[in-house]
């Protein structure tokens, strides 16, 4: 039977394991019957971990290594060059060098973008909108992150652009939680939003459970966050990303070239909200942000 390597450092999180299995369904492929799936998840920011186990798939040639986020695509392909590579990342795959272009990718790599970098304005007027009276957000970003610039950029710009003040916050050890948010306590910053990283969706109980306790209206990236406890959250759907990657391993495993099939750009967002959580903070959720939502948590 083909082996498919499945990297990830997002989360251990079956959700995903799941869609993914559902997209090479597509394609008449089930698991443990006529396929080999191989899981290796390198929670947080363990990136030697993902290059160590990338390295490993290559020597015992797996038919296709599925990688996501980015750091993970990063690591497959610098590992290997003919076996086929299939992301799922949400940053710009062409500016990543991942890829040389997004309707022919060439070489060995092909996948699902999505947007999730790109949304920080939105996350921004989303938060604004619950918690319109504060003066002041609070950005978290891991200064490792290959888009931190990026990120803080187009989040800064955002907030200049509604007249409020925004303070950068760094994180890229769990050490650096507390010290976070008693920064936040002291700086009497009114509202948070989380920056997108595999290292804080990896810690979201942590956050959430920091979130609660210093009484911190946060937005955050994936739905994972807000169906854990978090208040709200906006980003790209991640379990249909991780089946359209099934697909296309799938299809790869029929014979299809990695390099012919364009990357596929996912446009499906969700805003979840925590009404629970909400509650607790003893925050009134506007009627316009509930008929917005995708889904209201209670």
């Amino acid at each position: 039977m083909p082996v498919i390597g499945f990297l990830s450092n997002f989360t251990t999180d079956q959700r995903y394991a799941d869609a993914f299995r559902q997209g090479i369904g597509d394609f008449g492929y089930v698991e443990d019957q006529n396929v080999l799936i191989e899981y290796h998840w390198a929670e947080g920011g363990q990136y030697d971990r993902l290059r160590k186990v990338a390295a490993d798939l290559v020597s015992r040639r797996v038919a296709v290594i599925v990688a996501s986020p980015i750091t993970a695509a990063l690591a497959a392909k610098a590992a290997t060059s003919t076996i086929p590579i299939v992301f799922a990342i949400g940053s710009d795959p062409v500016e990543s060098g991942l890829v040389t272009s997004i309707n022919r990718p060439g070489g060995n790599v092909t996948g699902v973008g999505f947007l999730a970098v790109a949304l920080g304005a939105k996350r921004l007027e989303l938060l604004r909108e619950l918690v319109p009276k504060v003066a002041s957000i609070a950005f978290l970003v891991n200064p490792n992150n290959t888009n931190a610039d990026l990120q803080t950029k187009e989040t800064k710009l955002a907030a200049v652009g509604v007249g409020l003040d925004i303070d950068i916050v760094n994180a890229s050890s769990i050490a650096d939680f507390d010290s976070v948010f008693t920064a936040l306590a002291r700086q009497r910053s009114g509202a948070l939003i989380v920056g997108v990283d595999p290292f804080f969706i990896s810690q979201r109980d942590h956050l959430i459970a920091l979130a609660a306790r210093y009484k911190v209206p946060t937005i955050f990236y994936a739905r994972e966050f807000t169906g854990a406890g978090g208040l709200m959250s906006y980003g790209a759907d991640l379990a249909l990303c991780h089946r359209q990657a099934g697909v296309y391993a799938g299809r790869i495993l029929k014979g299809g070239k990695p390099g012919d099939l364009p990357i596929m750009l996912s446009d499906k967002f969700e805003f979840v909200i925590n009404l629970k959580t909400a509650k607790t903070l003893g925050i009134e959720v506007p009627a316009r942000l509930l008929a917005l939502a995708d889904e209201v948590i209670e």
